[in-house]
């Protein structure tokens, strides 16, 4: 049964259907107008700056080798002078949580000013609304043309925007794959038609990520697809700065010529001109408060302060500040919340660097053979059969130094009269170790395997085994 309707002005209540309409409704397209001002200007410079370092890094060379080469099918992370192996798996934890961290810590402090400024899905729909203002026009251009019928000139427009958007989109994709495979080569492939499945794959499937996210999705990635929207509210707190509208100096909103008098009019300084709602990208209304569509992109506040700088009006009715602040209390940077972050990211940080710095580039595994627990040789001796895998994690080959103990008067045999291991390699070694059984205190005996590199001698590595006997 439906609900009475209200009496008075009240707005009558919407039915389930209405309900579900508005739900359901098509997304309206948004069209952000361009703006100018000191926080574009920053954000301009995160942009360049971050597709620079993401496109430019892959083609980096060092010492002979791509700089940053995660290479998957021979489980090696090149970074710089580093050699990462999968035994190193440990120091990408320590990353994410330390990126994790300072995400909460920045949070705290300034609020998503990561999405407004660094997050990829701001960087690259940036980058894809500048080009479709290069070939569409600006805001009002655009609404125009989606508004007219097609026409031969539309698809001209709008067939060379997607043109554009698509190769911005595969270079993206052959970018990204270029930190997976050597770019070099991938790019001499790519030109030769002599790309890998695999690597045919993820240039279109990312180079489709980017075009439809960027292009298409936009907006709706922040407020219905990226989780940290979500839960931003439980890292805010009353000293978190935020993008706030003055409302106590804005408000009455109204109109008026630039020589009235706002006080005498019984107005406040906003003149409700709907700048800040039409240069935000994700099509929100500031003046209604925080909301978690809110990327704190800040055009707004460059919008505004464009605005009250025409009008005489003193800037900042839209700006960055706290709620205290705007309840006229004192703002407080120490906060327990920021000092048990700071806490954190330091003794972490400090770990992982005292950990990579002390990082022994060498490992040695030792396997001993399941086939058969021991044998006896002619001299009575009893004798143990291992598969000794060295991994040289330097750059550079090293020679290095065997020896075993444990047991007195073990004896080693191996092939290789010098254990040469070049740079970013494994080598299978066979070793066969003999004892007296009468130096045999148990069935089963500790012995302890030393490695060490002939040319630094602070390069060595240390595994125990057992050795099997008969007792």
């Amino acid at each position: 049964m439906d609900a009475p309707e209200s009496k008075g002005t009240a707005a009558p209540r919407q039915s389930d259907e209405q309900v579900a309409r508005s739900l359901y409704a098509k997304q309206e397209k948004i069209y952000p107008r361009e703006v100018h001002g000191l926080y574009a200007r920053l954000r301009a410079l995160g942009v360049f700056g971050l597709l620079g370092i993401y496109y430019i890094t892959p083609w980096l060379q060092w010492d002979g080798q791509q700089a940053i080469l995660l290479d998957l099918p021979a489980r090696k992370f090149h970074i710089l002078w580093f050699t990462f192996w999968p035994q190193d798996f440990i120091y990408l934890a320590a990353l994410l949580i330390l990126a994790g961290l300072t995400l909460f810590f920045v949070t705290a402090i300034a609020g998503r000013i990561w999405c407004g400024y660094a997050c990829p899905q701001t960087v690259w729909t940036e980058a894809f609304l500048w080009i479709e203002r290069k070939i569409e026009g600006d805001r009002m251009k655009q609404k125009k043309l989606d508004a007219m019928p097609m026409n031969a000139r539309k698809i001209r427009i709008k067939a060379t925007k997607h043109a554009v958007w698509l190769l911005f989109s595969v270079w993206t994709g052959f970018t990204f794959v270029g930190y997976f495979s050597p770019i070099i080569d991938l790019g001499r492939n790519l030109v030769a038609s002599n790309l890998g499945p695999w690597e045919t794959f993820w240039i279109f499937f990312y180079g489709f990520a980017t075009y439809g996210n960027a292009g298409w999705m936009r907006e709706q990635v922040c407020k219905y697809m990226c989780p940290y929207a979500r839960f931003q509210s439980a890292m805010f707190d009353k000293d978190t700065l935020i993008i706030s509208y003055d409302e106590l100096r804005g408000e009455p909103r109204g109109s008026r010529k630039r020589s009235t008098d706002p006080k005498a009019a019984g107005l406040g300084d906003c003149i409700d001109c709907t700048l800040c709602v039409q240069v935000c990208p994700t099509g929100i209304d500031i003046r209604k408060g925080l909301q978690y569509e809110c990327i704190a992109c800040s055009a707004c506040i460059d919008a505004c302060d464009d605005v009250m700088d025409k009008m005489g009006y003193a800037k900042g009715l839209i700006r960055y500040t706290t709620e205290n602040a705007l309840e006229g209390l004192k703002t407080h940077i120490l906060r327990p919340r920021i000092v048990i972050y700071a806490l954190f990211l330091a003794v972490i940080a400090a770990m992982f660097v005292y950990s990579v710095s002390q990082r022994v580039s060498l490992g040695l595994d030792v396997i001993r053979d399941r086939n058969r627990l021991y044998r006896e040789t002619d001299e009575g001796l009893i004798e143990n059969v291992y598969i000794l895998k060295v991994l040289n994690m330097d750059a550079t080959a090293h020679d290095y130094e065997l020896r075993v103990s444990g047991i007195e008067g073990l004896q080693l045999f191996k092939d290789m009269r010098v254990i040469r291991v070049p740079g970013g390699e494994v080598l299978e070694l066979p070793v066969r170790l003999r004892a007296d059984e009468a130096e045999l205190k148990e069935r089963s005996n500790e012995v302890v395997f030393e490695l060490v590199a002939t040319d630094n001698p602070g390069l060595s590595a240390t595994e125990h085994a057992r050795f099997l006997g008969p007792r």
